[in-house]
């Protein structure tokens, strides 16, 4: 059984193709780009916001993306249940557009930083992570410049006791360290996920590292629970 991967694209969006080539090469799934400016989904079993520079990053990263018209249908599909995810740029479009809590903010070293970064699993029971052990440490790059996720103490305190934060960078041996944070993100937060389980935002990218070759694939383990999950749902 094959699934459908919608990956969206805004003005400046440059990896929606690393997603669909994930999705349609690497995993062998269906998976088709949807134009910021369409209406509908349509026929799709998982969206995937993808990381780049919509917009330009005028105003903030995201601020300008959450009012395209697709995004309308974009919440609809994660209100009604559906899995959606946000990479980097994609997170920061969820957060301004209100799927997730919280704000990306500048790095706390003013920079941008690009680089391999280790995450610890904090919860191996979403539909993202459940090919993954509970504090697996895994490895997926980084690269940006606004990563540094903030909330205020009322809010974490929220997601900590909710079980919503899903990834934390860490050292190597699985260490939350400061540092082993790239961007200075509140808690060493790298990803975190909504109440109901089904819309998920992380900076680092996923679909950058499914093939050995390229140095890493654990990124793998990331498609391969989303691939499973969906295709045990109910026809």
């Amino acid at each position: 059984m094959s699934i459908t991967f919608g990956v969206v694209v805004f003005p400046g969006s440059n990896c929606d193709h690393d997603a669909y080539h994930a999705a349609k090469h690497v995993f062998e799934q269906d998976a088709r780009f949807i134009w910021h400016k369409e209406e509908t989904l349509g026929d799709v079993d998982v969206v995937v916001v993808p990381g780049g520079f919509s917009y330009g990053d005028y105003l903030r990263s995201g601020a300008i993306a959450q009012f395209s018209p697709i995004m309308q249908d974009v919440v609809r599909f994660a209100n009604e249940g559906g899995l959606v995810v946000g990479i980097c740029n994609g997170f920061q479009v969820l957060c301004e557009s209100g799927l997730l809590p919280g704000t990306l903010m500048r790095n706390e070293s003013l920079r941008f930083v690009c680089k391999p970064t280790s995450l610890c699993v904090d919860r191996a029971d979403t539909p993202f992570t459940h090919t993954m052990q509970p504090g697996q440490v895994v490895s997926f790059p980084v690269a940006h410049g606004e990563g540094r996720y903030y909330a205020d103490d009322a809010e974490l305190d929220a997601l900590e006791a909710n079980d919503q934060v899903v990834f934390r960078y860490c050292d190597p041996d699985g260490r939350v360290t400061p540092e082993s944070n790239p961007n200075g993100s509140s808690r060493n937060i790298a990803g975190i996920i909504n109440k109901g389980g089904n819309v998920l935002g992380l900076m680092p990218h996923p679909e950058r590292c499914v093939e050995g070759l390229i140095g890493s694939a654990d990124g793998a383990f990331f498609f391969e629970s989303i691939i499973e999950h969906v295709a045990a749902l109910p026809a």
